[in-house]
């Protein structure tokens, strides 16, 4: 019986369903796995099977499937109301998960602007840096963003974005940005020796261009400490430090796109905090909700704030806002998830075990099929190649990382590549023995590659 209904849900999904960075021809012809519940770190399919979710519902989940404090939240919210606009008038919950957010955030961020997803939250960020220098007569046209940085699907997002697989056929539709190489020192461009180097060089660089463009940098973008669907390219210790400088330095803002990093996933609740800096705008999504429900969020300085206040008539208005915005029950969530932050010590528990899996990928890191494994608490990397002496990589049609992610759901873990990345990103509600299986499947898949 289970068979025959995942079989028909199977070939719905198939006709009419269109699954997002997913090659449906490709899809129609991989086993099926269609989720009907959760439990804890795990999910369950339509035949009962049992996976480890290792990689957070994509990034976003954070204490776990059916948080009791979560879901009574959002079921007391709806005895209350389920939406009302933002658009010239207030709801409680925006307000409440506004106070709560400033209160951990960096110091210095007091003002929150709500959406609905990382990407529109970043298109957020661009405007209101592009319209914050107009406002102070000082109109400016160009962004600075990394090589290999992703920040999300929409046009702007893309824009700054700079993965060629995922950006390069929506080239026509984008604006320029100027692009500084990313400290990837694996396959750093400038050939640099060590990971300090290598980010000396992508400084310098962000430097150059500051200073070949005076007056006409709206921001620098930034996926702090580490770039993740760029395969988890980590930055050296003070690369965000010295980037807000320079900032400074040249009278420019500061965006950090913490999407991905924020929420504890680095081992600090926000990964700028780990270099004591404040950006001028801070982007946050995904593990917002604790994975429960999509709102995202820019968080913004008083200078910035205060240079879109005037009369209605005087154009400092910021157009911008969606249907959803600030949703009541997406806000009762997030505030039920940053209380379940504050009563289980999430963080700490979480920088804990960012150390027990550094541990436990030490003899990873040594396998012939192993380039390099990088990691910042609950974010890791691990890049396969064909021969590690000489750094080559798979032939993209061999698809190893893909092949070690499907054979892994033999071994009810969960995993998906960024390439021939192999990445590992569980809730921050990971066991230690749920650490060992996840390594341990790796480690055993490892040794299926044939290169």
């Amino acid at each position: 019986m289970a068979e025959a209904r995942t079989e028909r849900l199977w070939r719905a999904d198939v006709d009419h369903v269109w699954h997002p960075f997913t090659q449906m021809a490709d899809y129609a012809a991989t086993p099926p796995l269609i989720v009907e519940r959760a439990e804890g770190n795990w999910v369950v399919d339509t035949e009962g099977r049992r996976y480890l979710d290792a990689i957070s519902s994509l990034w976003c989940n954070v204490h776990g499937h059916r948080v009791a404090e979560i879901d009574a939240a959002i079921r007391a919210q709806l005895d209350r109301v389920a939406h009302t606009t933002l658009l010239g008038s207030a709801s409680v919950p925006s307000i409440e998960l506004a106070e709560r957010l400033v209160a951990v955030l960096p110091a210095g961020l007091e003002h929150v602007f709500y959406a609905e997803n990382g990407a529109s939250a970043v298109e957020v960020a661009l405007k209101v840096a592009f319209q914050h220098w107009r406002h102070r007569g000082q109109p400016r046209r160009h962004f600075i963003a990394f090589e290999s940085a992703y920040h999300g699907d929409t046009i702007g997002a893309v824009s700054v974005g700079g993965i060629e697989l995922f950006h390069a056929a929506f080239g026509p539709l984008l604006f320029d940005v100027l692009r500084a190489p990313s400290p990837y020192h694996y396959r750093c461009p400038g050939g640099h020796d060590t990971h300090a180097a290598c980010g000396d060089a992508s400084l310098a660089a962000v430097e150059k261009l500051l200073a070949e463009h005076p007056g006409d940098i709206c921001a620098v973008i930034l996926e702090p400490l580490v770039q993740g669907a760029a395969g988890m390219i980590t930055q050296p210790p003070g690369f965000v430090a010295r980037l807000a400088a320079l900032c400074r330095s040249h009278d420019t803002l500061l965006v950090l796109d913490e999407v991905a990093t924020g929420f504890g996933r680095t081992g600090a609740m926000f990964a700028c905090q780990q270099e004591a800096v404040t950006p001028d705008l801070l982007v946050m999504g995904k593990g917002l909700t604790g994975g429960y429900l999509p709102l995202s969020a820019v968080a913004a300085t008083d200078e910035v704030y205060e240079s879109f206040l005037g009369a209605p008539t005087a154009g400092r208005t910021l157009y911008h806002g969606h249907t959803y915005t600030g949703n009541q029950l997406c806000c009762a969530a997030a505030i039920a998830n940053l209380e379940v932050f504050a009563e289980r010590d999430t963080v700490e528990v979480a920088r804990e075990r960012g150390v027990e899996l550094a541990s436990l990928l030490e003899p990873v890191a040594e396998h012939p099929h192993v380039g390099e494994v990088r990691q910042r608490g609950l974010m890791v990397g691990i890049e396969l190649v064909a021969e590690r002496e000489s750094r080559e990589p798979f032939a993209a049609e061999a698809r190893v990382a893909w092949e070690l992610c499907l054979r892994a759901r033999d071994h009810g873990v969960l995993l998906r590549p960024l390439g021939d990345v192999v990445v590992l990103m569980p809730p921050l509600s990971i066991t230690s023995d749920e650490l060992r299986l996840i390594v341990d499947t790796v480690a055993a898949e490892l040794e299926a590659i044939h290169a």
